[in-house]
């Protein structure tokens, strides 16, 4: 049995059929965690969707609205960059929940990881890049509104800049904002967060690895955040088909340990959520995030960080 509860549920999958958002990795990733003996069923639980009462703590009345009545004109679902049907909606106010659910349990248990979520480039009035709804700032909001946390800080190690996470805790002293991305990648605009990290093409393992160490053991230590959100990219790959970084897999791993470790060395909870994944290969993406929730296991249990493979 885990130390720590995985957050699923088979309606994650945003049933984009043929698209280069792979939102059919979530029950693979699930299923390849139950095929390697790492989790078994009891370890998996499964969220409610996120109220709108919840949802509405951080986006407009309206785009909650038009969504939910699917009723986005053409320029919206242009933005969002995949088709609208009632399935997406549904699954997107589902892994609210389930980012909701991972943060609360990262209260309790330490890390809380929800095999989906991490849609960032969310704003409160309107969806983008593949993202609807923030399920991250819906989480902190959450914990906020219950009173279980006053600080948070989001930790953005996707390829893209997490534009949408940057305006909406703009001028919010209790939300601290790092990204790390490659610069010359989408979003075209990047509100600043109050940490940017902006790589040149071609970044491998060791210097993003520094350039994340020496950020994230200043702004924790500075800010001591109580629940760390962290949005845990598998995108920065080296044959990643919308990023142009050159992390490995080993590195992708010991950047999820640098997360984990200096988090909780900090007295911080964190909760995961997975974001982009776009490999060459689906098994790839797969791979890299189901080495993520290996990490957590083995930050909890305190073991050595493994070398770069």
């Amino acid at each position: 049995m885990l130390p720590f509860k995985l957050v699923y549920h088979d309606g994650y999958d945003l049933n984009l059929g043929a698209h280069v958002f792979p939102s059919q990795k979530y029950r693979l990733i699930h299923d390849r965690l139950l095929a390697d003996g790492f989790a078994q069923p009891v370890d998996f639980i499964a969220p409610e969707p996120a109220t709108d009462d919840d949802v509405l703590l951080v986006h407009d009345r309206r785009w909650v609205t038009r969504l939910k009545q699917g009723t986005l004109d053409y320029l919206e679902i242009l933005r969002l960059e995949i088709p609208y049907s009632q399935k997406m909606v549904e699954a997107f106010w589902l892994a609210a929940g389930g980012t909701t659910l991972a943060a609360r349990l990262a209260l309790n248990d330490g890390i809380g990881f929800n095999i989906g979520g991490g849609f960032h480039h969310a704003f409160p009035g309107h969806g983008e890049g593949f993202c609807a709804i923030h399920d991250v700032a819906v989480g902190i909001r959450k914990m906020q509104q219950e009173r279980l946390i006053e600080r948070a800080m989001v930790i953005d190690c996707d390829v893209h800049d997490g534009n949408g996470t940057a305006a909406i805790f703009a001028g919010d002293e209790t939300v601290f904002t790092l990204s790390i991305h490659q610069f010359n990648n989408y979003p075209s605009e990047k509100p600043p967060s109050d940490i940017d990290i902006n790589l040149e093409d071609g970044v491998g393992d060791e210097e993003y690895l520094e350039r994340l160490d020496e950020a994230c053991r200043k702004a924790i230590v500075s800010f001591q955040p109580q629940l760390v959100m962290y949005v845990a990219g598998a995108d920065p790959y080296r044959e990643d088909q919308l990023g142009g970084l050159s992390l490995t897999l080993g590195g992708l791993q010991a950047r999820d340990r640098l997360v984990f470790d200096l988090a909780r060395k900090n007295n911080a909870a964190v909760a995961v959520t997975l974001a982009g994944g776009y490999a060459v290969r689906v098994e790839d993406t797969v791979t890299i995030h189901v080495k993520t929730a290996r990490a957590a296991a083995d930050s909890l249990a305190g073991d050595p960080p493994s070398h770069l493979l």
